[in-house]
């Protein structure tokens, strides 16, 4: 299948492809982290995407579009990256091999890069940009060989909140005000929060640093209403089947699985003692090879 690299934004999908452009410095490098060991143990080199699609005009506003070879239509992951919702730590990069890895057994990937806390992310900057970033599903879906009904929100570390969240409905009161949930068939949370201020000291113990506070704009004492908007209990995301591969992080409370069950056909939580927070990212390593097939059956459901 011929392929054009490209940066382009949503606006222009529907035209033809057009010579590769660069995508700003930014955009074509990972963010050197502060953890040396942040997601070193990826094994697997990243292919080259096919386009590089912009949702925003800021440096992080864009995301990396890879598609399996063939006619399609395949199922597309829209992955979001971890980092703790804090700038220089991490980027999309890290989440390539996975997305590569999907790629070659036929998922189209949607690598999402966007702002942390920083450079204009937290509450309710990130936000805005995960919401923009959901508008590129439909645009690919128009013009690329992609299936929409087969759209699966996938989330690392801090990444669970925006592949949870995009599928549930807020109100006024939310981080971007009123808006409705992006229709998507399935989610996959990778050793990440199911709610973030129920899970904000074990988050918290997971960065190694206070995280959740600073991304939320302050303490659940001091932004109650905050923590309230973007709970499961208080709205659910609407999925036909939620999946948790956790490492580090326990699988969600009993009171959370079942606000979560209240929106999701199906809530499943696969607990993976030992394996590291990377690990179960990182095609080769054991603890992804064991749950792959997990993973397959959320992002391929019904094929």
């Amino acid at each position: 299948m011929m392929r054009c690299i490209a940066v382009v934004s949503a606006a222009l999908l529907a035209a033809a492809c057009s010579p590769a452009t660069p995508a700003p410095e930014e955009a074509k490098t990972a963010v050197k982290p502060n953890n040396a060991s942040f997601g070193t143990d990826a094994n697997l080199a990243a292919s080259t995407p096919d386009a590089v699609l912009r949702y925003a005009d800021h440096a992080r506003g864009f995301a990396e579009l890879r598609l399996p070879q063939g006619a399609g239509p395949f199922p597309l992951a829209v992955i979001y990256h971890g980092g703790c919702w804090k700038t220089g730590i991490a980027s999309q990069a890290y989440m390539a091999p996975l997305a590569t890895r999907w790629q070659a057994l036929g998922i189209a990937t949607l690598n999402v890069d966007y702002r942390e806390v920083g450079d204009g992310g937290g509450w309710p900057g990130s936000f805005e940009d995960w919401a923009a970033s959901a508008r590129l599903i439909d645009a690919v879906a128009a013009r690329y060989p992609v299936d929409r009904d087969a759209v699966t929100l996938v989330g690392h570390s801090a990444g669970a909140l925006p592949a949870q969240w995009l599928a549930r409905s807020d109100g006024a009161d939310g981080p971007v005000g009123a808006r409705a949930a992006v229709p998507v068939a399935g989610a996959i949370v990778l050793d990440g929060p199911a709610d973030v201020g129920a899970e904000r000291a074990g988050f918290d113990a997971l960065c190694q640093f206070s995280a959740v506070d600073p991304f939320m704009g302050g303490a659940p004492e001091r932004f109650p209403e905050r923590y309230t908007a973007i709970s499961p209990a208080t709205v659910a995301p609407k999925l036909a089947e939620l999946l948790f591969v956790q490492a580090k992080l326990p699988a969600p409370s009993a009171a959370t699985q079942a606000s979560l069950a209240t929106g999701a056909g199906r809530v499943t939580v696969r607990e993976n003692a030992g394996a590291s927070h990377f690990a179960i990212i990182t095609p080769g390593n054991p603890a992804y090879t064991a749950n792959e097939p997990a993973m397959l059956a959320v992002l391929k459901r019904g094929r």
